[in-house]
Formats: structure tokens, sequence, C-alpha cells
């Protein structure tokens, strides 16, 4: 048959016929595996998104529900009472009115006399105690300041801001339900029908809560506050930064710089990675054993905290400081060797400066964390009721998070608001430690 014809068999039209075929299924297949690609990165990514949006609404509902808890602690309140301090109260045995005099005077006669006029029909003696209850200490201790700072007050009629009791502040701010029975609550009926008749008159007040930013801590909820913890936090902060950032930075240096590489410095690294991830308590112990029962160092002192807190930190400042100097550019180090300058020149004045700012995020890191941290400090007697403010890193003291944690063991109802209000000045204190850490290293970060 002649090969033109149309029958005739065309062997490379078959072969391209052939690898046409081959060609499409081949197509066909990488089609369909490339759209269960995109499929199955579809979901991943609705995956990541669901999940951050979980985290979201997780860290939304804390955040709420602490603010919702602590902010009705930035207020208290008070009862203005008209009230005078007679001299004989407070004069000695010359009718001079002194210093020791003072001391010794009893300021709550006056307010509570001022607290009867309000109330002349309440006779009774156990009427009477349920009535003085709506004054807090702390009015005789503001009244006692007053005439302190002023003695030509006494003898006169004052216009006092006296702060009430936790249990009546609770009741002005709605957070008392006088709808249940009697028994059921820590106020009685007469209590809350007189703080009643006080606010028809409008004589209480509401106002910011000083105290909790200016006193120490208190078994009376209206009277706590956190200054005394954060003067704490400050001395045991103080301590753990000098102490760590030189070792940190120093261990750092050596072992980038200067150790050799062999069996035992590879030994060493590991060990640091390896503390960097022991529990935080086991660093308390270690701190009980040794500042306290072999150095003998006073419990409940910043100092010891900080110890201990530069023992647990220490990892985290080697680790960021190590990475700091290995984002140097070896070509930073050449050069400086190429005209003249040593080694020690070359790291001191060269190096360091240029991994200065990774060094410090990483610190500042290292003291947000110890910054929070709770356990470690337990163990060496932070947990100790201090109501004094801290002068020094030996006097007893404690710290922030303890505070918290001592104030949410309370069986007070009160302290719950200051629970949170606590919570919320940590997290603000936080917050600007990692702000501080992230604008440090966007300001002198060199990228090479």
């Amino acid at each position: 048959m002649a090969p033109n014809t149309p029958n005739a068999y065309d062997p490379a039209a078959a072969v391209a016929a052939e690898g046409r075929t081959v060609n499409r299924n081949i197509a066909e297949i990488v089609n369909s595996g490339l759209a269960a690609r995109y499929r199955a990165e579809r979901r991943f990514k609705v995956y990541g998104v669901v999940a951050i949006g979980v985290a979201l609404a997780m860290l939304a509902t804390l955040f709420v529900t602490i603010f919702a808890q602590g902010w009705t602690a930035f207020t208290t309140t008070v009862i203005e009472l008209p009230v005078t301090v007679e001299r004989e109260m407070v004069a000695n045995a010359q009718g001079e009115v002194t210093t020791d005099s003072l001391a010794y005077a009893n300021f709550a006669v006056p307010m509570r006399k001022a607290l009867e006029a309000q109330f002349p029909d309440v006779t009774g003696r156990s009427d009477k105690r349920d009535l003085y209850a709506i004054l807090s200490d702390g009015a005789t201790y503001r009244l006692q300041n007053m005439i302190r700072e002023n003695p030509e007050l006494v003898g006169r009629e004052i216009l006092l801001e006296a702060p009430v009791a936790a249990d009546f502040d609770l009741l002005a701010k709605g957070q008392v339900d006088t709808s249940v029975p009697e028994t059921e609550r820590r106020l009685n009926d007469n209590q809350v029908a007189w703080f009643q008749t006080l606010q028809e008159r409008d004589l209480v007040d509401s106002q910011f809560n000083t105290i909790l930013f200016t006193n120490g801590d208190s078994r009376q909820p209206e009277l706590a506050g956190i200054w005394g913890a954060v003067v704490g936090s400050f001395y045991t902060l103080l301590v753990t930064l000098a102490l760590s950032f030189p070792i940190g930075v120093a261990a750092a240096v050596y072992l980038e710089e200067f150790a050799p590489k062999n069996k035992w410095t590879d030994l060493i690294e590991v060990n640091i990675n390896n503390l960097a991830a022991v529990p935080s308590i086991v660093f308390g112990l270690l701190g009980l054993a040794v500042f306290l029962q072999v150095f003998g160092l006073p419990r409940s002192a910043p100092l010891v905290g900080g110890l201990v807190l530069t023992l647990m930190t220490l990892p985290t400042i080697i680790i960021a400081s190590r990475a700091a100097l290995k984002s140097v550019p070896p070509s930073i180090r050449e050069a400086a060797l190429g005209v003249g300058a040593s080694k020690l020149q070359m790291i001191t004045h060269h190096v360091l400066p240029l991994a200065m700012p990774g060094m410090l995020t990483g610190t500042i890191i290292g003291m947000a964390q110890a910054l929070g941290e709770t356990a470690p400090l337990l163990m060496i007697g932070m947990v100790a009721f201090v109501v004094d403010i801290p002068g020094g890193p030996m006097d007893p003291a404690t710290v922030l998070p303890v505070q918290i944690f001592l104030w949410a063991d309370s069986p007070e109802r009160a302290f719950v608001a200051r629970t949170s209000a606590a919570i919320m000045v940590l997290l603000a204190f936080l917050v600007v430690m990692n702000a501080l850490a992230v604008i440090l290293r966007k300001k002198f970060e060199r990228r090479w």
C-alpha cells in the first residue's frame, strides 16, 4: 500500500499521539494533586486563623475579667464628717500639744462623736459598736496626720474625709446584695440603713484610692496597698540586674570569643541551655539551702531574692548575649585585627558595642521574667506579712507577685478587687519592660 494512502500507518504520528496522551494524563495527575495541595493550604490557613482567634479571645477574656474585678479598687469611699479635736485630748500635762502627746492621743474618740452626732437616736452599746464599724481605722490615722501637720486645727471644727471600712465600701459600690437575709451577709439591717441615710445626706463620696499606691500590706483591705511590694520588687530587681548582667555578658564573651571548642565547653553550653528550662522553684530550693542555711543571710530580704533570681535569669542572658555576639559579622573582627588591635581591644571596642542592643534586649526580657516570678521567692521567705516599706535590700520585704498571691488567698471579699488591681499594675510593668526591649531592638539594631 502506498505510504500516502489514508489507511497507511504513520509511526511518527502514533508516537506523537501517544506522547500527547501521556502528557495529558500527567497534567491531569498534577492538576488533581495541585488542587489537593491548594485545599490543604487553605485548610492550614483556616486552622491558623482559628488558633489565633481562640488565643486572642482567651487573652481578651482574661483582661476583661481582671479589669472588671479590679477597676473598683482604684476608687475608695469616704464620709465627710465635721470633727472637733479638743485640746484636752491631745495636750500633755503642761497643756502643750507636742509630737509625743499626739502619738498617745486617742483620735478615735472625736471620730465616734462626729458619727454619733449624725445619729443621736443610737444609744445602745451594741448599736454604737455597729455604728462605729462604718469608719475605717484609717480615719483616725488621717485625723492624726492632719493635726500633726497643722496643730492650729486643735479646737476647731474640721471637715474630715474619713475612709469607710471595706464592707461599707463594697456596699457603696453596689457589691453587697441587701435583698438576702441579714444572717447571710456581714452587714446588718441597721448598718445598711445608717449608711444609706449618710448617702441621702450627701455625706458619702468616692475618690481616687491613693492608699493603694502609697501603703504597704494590711489585714484591713481598705488600708492595704502595693507600695511596699513595689519597693521590694525594685530592690530585688536592682540586685538581680547588678549581678546577672555583668556575669552573663562576661560568660557569653568568654564562651563565644575566648573558650576553646572542646568537650568541656560543649558540656557547659548544654548545661546552660538545660538550666534555662529548669523549673524556677528549683532555684528557690537552691537559695534556701545555700544563701539562707549556709551563708546565713536574712530571710525575706530583697538581697536573697535578687541572688536567687540572678541564678534563674543568668541562662537567659547568656544565651541572648551569645546570639548577639554571633550576629556581629566576622568582617568587623577581621578589620579590627587587621589594623593592629589586640583581641581584647577588638572585642571591647568593636564587637561589644555592636552586640550590646541585643544583649540589653535579652537582659530586659530576663528582668521581666524575674519580675513575674513567685515560686523561688516563696522558698526563701518573701511570703511573710510585711507592713513596713523596705528601706534597703537587707530589710524584710515582699514582691508584687507574692503580694498578689497573699491577697488572692485572703478570705476577705474586698481583697478580690485589690488582687485584680495589683495584677493590672504588674501587667503594666511587664508590658512596659517588653515594649522597652522592642524599642531598643528597633532603634539600635544593625542590619548587615
